[in-house]
């Protein structure tokens, strides 16, 4: 046996994978709660023994990988020139890289806007704007901003490379610490956020961790790697493509619901699957992920109402489900009793419809959509964003759907609908449930040791 430990500090409970590299198994899970308002340690020791006890047969712990969303998660704000486009591709390069991202602004930053990027809880600022030989004057004036207000977290410069030289000497006269990187946007509508994704994850595992209380952690299980996202999309990219002879799983999506945001993931290139479609719009990124932060089954979940109405809320419950709930003191009650567990039936049903709606609507604001456009020679037909209707497998992770004896209803709000055709939504794909909470330790596993990593999850996803 030669056991390898996988650890995701999440921010709710932190969670311990151990994996069997000599046989290629999982030897067994554990949890408990994360404790970063203490010591991180605690929750973990808690977790580790617990493994222990429940598996004597590990002797030795042969190595360890680690992810972190605790104390929030990354935390990161996007400024860029035009909104759909340097603005989007900011946005994108934060996602990738596993942050939340909490302000964007588009065009130059006022004095307000940078007063409340300075008082925001925010962790790394990404700058961009401009193509590479285009507008390089607003990029110029917003550094100038955050020079201005003197802003005390890392800055990531990735906008027109005419601009660096001018950049870099308004913030060498600055005690800011900054970083320049290649352009996220260096072509109209072409993404490039690699290097900017590199130095995300840099500053997360040098700074950001240490900042949190969560570096201290470090001396017992060795480098925390990665956010947490990251680690899931990472375990998703490798899920779809494969790795050498073994087969991927070809385009598929991840829905993780949790307490406080609703993510999804999905890997495929999303080209229009007609010929008389047009793409238009920015370049979507092959494995593409967004937050939807007033999406979730507790913190968020009184932001509900101002998404749906009440009459909508209770079209989610199933036919014969009694719903004579007072749903906003339902919904508040979850918000301001974040660790409610469900004990009745009824009380379950009511969850479910929240999972239903964090489902249905952050697919809606994931996937592609067609616009229609008359013209003298007929209709034409536009899609933004990526066309998802022939995804092959959905799969479910995040609290209640782990948890739900009806996940698979929950996640049958991906499908395509009748009242929604113009969204390019699955058709009628597969759905697993990751039962054993392991994609985020699979997307560990995946940087030292990618065939088991892609054999477990085959195995262990239902």
């Amino acid at each position: 046996m030669k056991p390898y430990l996988l650890v995701d500090f999440g921010s709710t409970y932190t969670k311990l994978t151990a994996v069997d590299l000599e046989n290629e198994y999982i030897i067994g899970t554990s949890k408990a709660p994360t404790t970063v308002e203490t010591n991180v340690l605690d929750g973990y020791d808690v977790a580790f023994k617990r493994l222990m006890h429940d598996h004597p047969e590990i002797k030795e712990i042969s190595g360890i990988s680690a992810c972190s969303s605790a104390a929030g998660g990354l935390k990161m704000a996007a400024i860029g020139l035009v909104e759909e486009l340097t603005v989007e591709a900011a946005k994108r390069a934060c996602l990738g890289a596993g942050a939340i991202v909490k302000i964007v602004f588009s065009h130059h930053m006022t004095k307000r806007e940078a007063i409340k990027l300075k008082e925001a809880n925010i962790d790394i600022v990404l700058l961009a704007g401009g193509t590479d030989g285009g507008n390089k004057e607003c990029i110029i004036h917003n550094a100038k901003k955050l020079v201005d207000i003197e802003i005390d977290v890392p800055v990531i410069i990735a906008g027109n490379k005419d601009a660096n030289d001018e950049i870099e000497e308004i913030f060498e006269e600055s005690n800011i610490e900054y970083y320049i990187v290649e352009n996220v946007m260096p072509k109209l509508k072409k993404l490039n956020v690699k290097e900017a994704k590199h130095i995300i994850r840099k500053i997360f595992i040098e700074k950001i961790i240490e900042a949190k209380g969560i570096k201290k952690a470090e001396v017992k299980i060795g480098e925390i790697i990665m956010p947490t996202p990251e680690a899931v999309l990472l375990a998703s990219e490798l899920l779809s493509k494969g790795y050498e002879d073994q087969e991927g799983y070809g385009e598929l999506m991840i829905v993780d619901i949790g307490g406080a945001t609703t993510d999804v993931h999905t890997i495929g290139e999303g080209f229009p699957k007609r010929t008389e479609v047009i793409l238009k719009g920015l370049q979507e990124p092959f494995a593409k992920r967004t937050v939807e932060g007033d999406l979730g089954m507790r913190y968020s979940a009184n932001a509900l109402l101002s998404l749906v109405s009440n009459y909508e809320f209770k079209k989610y419950f199933e036919a014969d489900d009694n719903c004579d709930h007072d749903i906003r003191k339902s919904l508040d009650r979850r918000a301001t009793n974040v660790d409610f567990i469900p004990l009745t039936k009824d009380e379950e049903e009511f969850d479910k419809a929240i999972a239903k709606i964090c489902c249905d609507v952050s697919i809606s604001r994931h996937v592609g959509h067609v616009e229609v456009v008359s013209t003298p020679l007929g209709n034409m037909y536009y899609q933004t964003g990526k066309d998802l209707s022939d995804i092959k497998y959905v799969i479910g992770t995040g609290g209640v759907l782990i948890n739900h004896q009806d996940a698979k209803k929950i996640l049958k709000q991906v499908n395509k609908k009748s009242d929604k055709l113009l969204e390019l939504r699955p058709n009628n794909p597969s759905i697993l449930i990751d039962r054993s909470y392991i994609l985020a330790s699979m997307g560990l596993l995946s940087q030292k040791y990618p065939r088991i990593a892609l054999k477990l999850m085959k195995q262990y996803l239902l």
